[in-house]
Formats: structure tokens, sequence, C-alpha cells
């Protein structure tokens, strides 16, 4: 908190009003089910971000981020979708969706210092977007609560930023406990906190960073929720939260495209999926769910299609070395996966994934273990 404290005072010669953070996250189970108002559990994890803010006299807002060179600056008014290009559109549309909604914010100076890995699928991009609405409405005295902080993130992502994500990161952000995993309803957006706690298991959650680079807003993303939504109307449904893993034939069997059809039966199982884990976590049986992540990655793989080689690399050294599962997590097309050990084999399993990374000759990955860790909030 101080270096961030010190780098605003530097970047505009005033001490900051407060600071806020915000963790990345993690989602254990129940990928790309979120715009289909199904079910998610994702934990937050301990690397976070912190913004320090201050008030400013008129209408302009200075973003800056300690990872660019560039400070953004515009007038408040000015915000609109399209406007703002690269890293400041998160920040700049987090403001503007306020303006938008009528919260009564004026000029603000803005500074972001992430320890969150980016371009790995760990939702900076929430982060960012969450922990500055939480210091704009926190300096202005608005201070909505959490859910809606969540709901007015994923609308500055989908509406200024352009990208079409579901409310799954947003609500990790802003909702996730220590010691616990999300389970979230996105349909009624009802959450329950389920225990984690893997090492009074004897467990391990491995999360390799594949450093394959993911680009989600050039249309692959947009595409895989396009093909669900049009299937969903095709079936005459509300969405493909409403197709049971019964009825999964009979809706196949009358989606005509092949690649819809995979598309459909990933987000049917993987839902069945989250419900599954979810009841063994209840019942303090985790070790259990291994063989659940390796399916949802098989799925995410073949018919959500999504993965790439240094994720399928990641998960079969992995579950080669005594993974009891692996996954790819985040939207895909890159970024990290999760894998659950023993944690007596944890190591083993990070020599097998950089073994296997440089026999293929792909960058070194970034392997550390997660825990579950508290949402955002502020910090002073």
């Amino acid at each position: 908190m101080n270096g961030v404290a010190t780098e605003f005072r530097r970047a505009f010669g005033a001490d900051p009003e407060g600071v806020w953070t915000a963790p990345g996250r993690i989602n254990l189970i129940g990928e790309h089910t979120d715009y289909n108002d199904g079910f998610a559990l994702p934990i937050a994890l301990p690397h976070a971000l912190t913004v320090a803010a201050a008030r400013r006299p008129d209408d302009r807002v200075r973003l800056r981020s300690r990872e660019f060179p560039d400070t953004f600056e515009a007038r408040l008014a000015d915000l609109s979708p399209g406007t703002v290009p690269g890293w400041a559109a998160y920040q700049a549309g987090a403001l503007w969706v306020l303006a938008d909604e009528g919260y009564r914010i004026g000029g603000l100076d803005l500074l972001v210092e992430s320890a969150i890995p980016t371009g790995t699928g760990l939702s900076t991009s929430a982060a960012v977007c969450c922990a500055t609405i939480l210091a704009a409405t926190g300096l202005y005295g608005s201070g909505p609560a959490p859910a809606e902080v969540a709901r007015l993130a994923q609308r500055s992502e989908n509406d200024f930023v352009g990208m079409p994500c579901g409310i799954m990161d947003q609500s990790a952000v802003m909702l996730a406990d220590q010691g616990r995993a999300l389970f979230l309803d996105c349909r009624s957006l009802e959450t329950e906190q389920v225990p984690f706690d893997p090492a009074a298991h004897g467990l391990s959650l491995l999360v390799v960073d594949t450093r394959a680079p993911r680009r989600l807003v050039e249309g692959a993303y947009a595409e895989r929720r396009r093909s669900c939504e049009e299937a969903a109307r095709a079936l005459g449904v509300g969405a493909l939260r409403d197709v049971c893993v019964e009825g999964l034939p009979g809706a196949l069997a009358a989606l005509p495209d092949p690649v819809v059809r995979r598309r459909v039966r990933h987000v049917v199982t993987e839902n069945a999926r989250v419900l599954e884990t979810v009841a063994l976590f209840r019942a303090g049986r985790p070790r259990e769910a291994g063989p659940l992540f390796t399916a949802s990655h098989a799925s995410l793989r073949d018919d959500f299609e999504v993965s790439v080689p240094e994720v399928d690399t990641a998960v079969a050294a992995a579950l080669s070395s005594g993974a009891l599962g692996a996954r790819i997590t985040g939207g895909g097309f890159g970024g990290c996966v999760i894998a659950l050990v023993e944690a007596e084999g944890a190591q083993d399993c990070d020599k097998a994934v950089r073994a296997a990374f440089a026999e293929r000759g792909f960058a070194e990955p970034v392997v550390f273990s997660a825990l579950p860790s508290a949402g955002a909030r502020r910090l002073s």
C-alpha cells in the first residue's frame, strides 16, 4: 500500500484520499456457463491489484497504471464507448457506467498497481473495474452494495470495452470469501460460500500460468456466446441453463449444426459438473472433484474448442505426474491451468509441467499454489 501511495504522489503531486484492493480470481469449474444463466464456482486469489485515488476540483479524470508509461486524461463527460484505447478503457468504462447510471461522481485521479499476472485469464480486467467503482463511489459517498458493484463492472466491460463477458468474474472479485469457493447461480445471482480449504485435506491447488497470450475481444469469445444464444432460441428455452442432462440427447438431435451441438453439450454437461463439485465440497470430499476438473477440460478442449497446445501440455503433464484433476481455467484461448494435487506431490507436478514445456520449446511457465482469499475492499 505504501508503494502505490508513494507512486500516486509522484504521478499527481498530492496524497491519495484512499486505497482500494481487488483480487484476481480462479474459476474452479463452470466455464462459459455464466452468460448461459448457469452455475460457476470461482475463488478469489491472494494476487490483487490496488487503486489509489483522490478527488479533483474539476470534471477531469486522470488515469495511470504503474505497468504503462502514459497517463490517460479526459473530461468525465467526454467518456463514451469506443473512445478510450488500451489499458485505460477498463477504468474509463467503470467511470462512464457510474455516470451513465446516475451516480454523482466528479473528477478523479486514479493510479493502479497490479500483482495479478496480466493476460493470464485471472481477471485483471474485472478487478480493475471493481476497484475503480469502489474508489469513485467511496470518495463521492455513493457506496453501492457488492453485488451491484459486480453488475456495474460487468456492464462497463460489455458496453464500454466491448467484451461480452458474463458476471462470474466480477462476482468472484466482489463476493469471494477467504477459505471458501463462491457457488454462483448466474440467473438468480444467488450465492453460497462453500467450504474449500485444500490444505486441511492434504491437497494443493496449483495454478500454471502457461504464458500463452489470450485475446478474447477479437471475436472468438463473442462467437461462442452468439452460438449459445442462437441454440437457446432454436430450442425454445430462455438460456442453455434450461436444458438438463437428461434432455441433452433430444436437444442435440434438434440442432442441425455439429459445431452448435458441441457448444451446447459443453454448457449442459459443465453445469452438471459444477453442481456435482459443489455437492462434494459441501460433504467435505474435495479430493473426489479431481475427475470432474479433468472432464471439464476435455469438454472445453473438444466441444467448446478454447484450448491451445501450451494448455493441453500443462494438463497432460500434471495428470501424468499424479494430479487428481487438471483443467484450463478462464475464458480460454491461452491463460492458466489449475491442477488439484496431493500436497506431497505438488513439487513433482511442478517439475513435470516445466519439463514438458521445455521439451516442447514453450516459454517457461509460472507455477504457484492458490488459496481462496477475500474479495475487494478498502484498505485505507
